[in-house]
């Protein structure tokens, strides 16, 4: 294959890979984005170039003169020294989307039909939709053709504010399931927002503009420590909240233990007034909840960096927070039972008081047997005891 004299298979392979195949650039060409004429130059090439291969060079000016896009290409008169005067194919020029699609052949031809056939009913139902389309292009792609007709049907039911007070999924649709609208959202809710003119970009999104409560997420474990506060949860011995939930609800007990990891709060002891939140993890937002500032706040997690993060992370909504068997009297009583940290943080979190911010340091230069002891290695009664000493400071 030579590196000039481009024939008109080789110029079909390029725009198939560089403008068919690739979905950003298809996208915006049918946007507009990229605009038209799009010129291809076919690599005209020099006189020694042409005189190495002269085969190839004739076969270079046939096909193009052949080619059924004949008259989209530009020529041109070209004196060569040993070859005397040819006129060259010097640029082909695709004027439009469509002329794009002819040229590069029947696999575009029959998706762009696709488009054509899954587009048509939401086109009809409001034509100005054609750039929604195509910026999710893929996704409808993706979708069956009876789920594509249930887009209109869904454009036209819904309507600000319709979901006040409702959750997503309890929405009143006729003759489309809200579950087709949660997988959908962002092509729903940016189809709606085109339709009424920007409106639910301004009202913050759809959710919004539907007045739709937000679908509970981030769960939290609570267990009541202790009979009393059991019997103010209706006597449950355990419950899972969401991070709305929890946040908005105050927990009826003095003392609120936050334990990092789920298991270690299955396994927590008799504690008086004291209700442990448990599972987290990463999962602290909930503590800018205002019920939080007249109780006495005990947090636990593992003695790793990462623990030491969200102990940090933790002390941002409550700076006074104070961390429970998390310092190096715990770490040297059971270091023989620490584990390799893996993917360790590497900077020191700023929200740590001086002997934590030694001991993440510590961690860091490999000072103990390793660099993670993990809340579930730390015996019972060890436990125990430092939890009831927290209740006592």
């Amino acid at each position: 294959m030579t590196d000039w004299g481009l024939l008109p298979d080789s110029v079909q392979a390029i725009l198939l890979k560089k403008e068919w195949d690739s979905p950003r650039n298809l996208r915006d060409r049918l946007s507009g984005k990229r605009g038209f004429p799009l010129k291809i130059p076919l690599k005209v090439p020099t006189g020694a170039q042409a005189l190495r291969n002269v085969s190839h060079f004739h076969e270079y000016k046939k096909e193009w003169r052949q080619s059924s896009y004949s008259s989209h290409v530009t020529w041109q008169q070209k004196q060569y020294r040993e070859l005397g005067r040819h006129n060259v194919p010097v640029t082909l020029t695709l004027k439009n989307v469509q002329s794009l699609i002819e040229f590069i052949g029947p696999k575009a031809i029959e998706r762009s039909k696709h488009w054509q056939n899954l587009m048509m009913p939401i086109l009809d139902f409001n034509s100005n939709l054609y750039p929604v389309l195509v910026r999710h292009l893929l996704d409808l792609e993706n979708m069956k053709t009876d789920d594509v007709q249930l887009i209109p049907r869904l454009l036209s039911q819904l309507h600000k504010g319709m979901g006040t007070g409702l959750y997503l999924r309890a929405l009143p649709l006729n003759d489309v399931d809200t579950k087709f609208l949660e997988n959908n959202f962002s092509l729903v809710s940016d189809l709606l927002d085109k339709h009424f003119d920007e409106e639910v970009a301004h009202t913050n999104g759809l959710m919004n503009w539907l007045g739709c409560i937000e679908t509970p997420n981030s769960w939290l474990l609570v267990r009541p420590l202790c009979m009393k506060s059991k019997e103010r949860l209706s006597g449950l011995p355990i419950l899972q909240l969401s991070t709305q939930t929890l946040r908005d609800n105050p927990l009826p007990t003095r003392n609120i233990l936050i334990v990092e990891n789920k298991q270690p709060g299955y396994g927590l002891p008799t504690l008086e007034n004291t209700i442990a939140i448990f599972g987290g993890g990463a999962n602290l937002s909930w503590m800018n909840a205002k019920w939080l500032s007249d109780k006495n706040i005990g947090y636990w997690g593992d003695i790793d960096t990462w623990g030491f993060k969200f102990l940090s992370d933790a002390r941002q909504y409550i700076p006074d927070l104070r961390a429970i068997m998390m310092d190096k009297e715990t770490m040297i009583e059971f270091e023989q039972r620490t584990v390799p940290e893996p993917s360790p943080v590497d900077k020191c979190p700023p929200n740590l008081y001086a002997n934590e911010i030694k001991l993440f340091e510590e961690l860091q230069q490999g000072k103990y047997r390793s660099s993670r002891l993990e809340q579930e290695r730390i015996s019972a009664d060890y436990i125990e005891k430092k939890l009831l000493k927290w209740l006592t400071l």
